[in-house]
């Protein structure tokens, strides 16, 4: 994935000391219910679509904004189903970036689910009972977009 320019200049000054950083991720769901989900091309695995927001953006317009530049697909934010901090990455070059995660059940409006951008080999709609494997990152977003009950987490619940 591309590190976004003003995250270089951050890291000019910062070296490779802890960042932290808002990220973003969509749920976003056709009219079938179905979820769209890209494959990622740095790890080949399937994912829900996700990035960082640029200095001053507000995070439902960066969802809409990844899921655009990833997927092709239009679409609109419904609500906040999550916001998360989670925990300290440290990336192949050592820097270490620590995120909190607005996520968004999004409806899609638009657009034909097609890779779009470097970041994803394939992008596609899954039903929720036939999804490829994903990590538990993005099954408990799509669960809980899924559903409309608040989720609490405690720090023993975190894990």
């Amino acid at each position: 994935m591309a590190t976004p320019d003003f995250i270089r200049t951050l890291r000019a000054s910062a070296g490779q000391q802890l960042l932290w950083l808002p990220g973003v991720t969509a749920i976003v769901l056709d009219d079938d219910g179905r979820v769209l989900l890209g494959r990622r091309s740095d790890t080949r695995r399937w994912s829900v679509i996700g990035g960082i927001p640029e200095p001053g953006e507000q995070p439902a317009a960066c969802a809409v904004r990844e899921v655009f530049e990833e997927t092709a697909v239009t679409c609109v934010p419904e609500r906040v189903v999550l916001v998360q901090a989670l925990e300290p990455v440290t990336y192949a070059n050592g820097d270490v970036c620590q995120y909190m995660d607005i996520t968004f059940r999004c409806r899609a409006v638009g657009g034909e689910a097609r890779v779009n951008d470097d970041e994803s080999l394939e992008v596609g709609w899954f039903t929720v009972d036939a999804l490829p494997d994903l990590n538990e990152f993005g099954l408990l977003r799509i669960k809980q977009a899924m559903s409309d009950a608040p989720t609490w987490f405690s720090p023993m619940t975190m894990g």
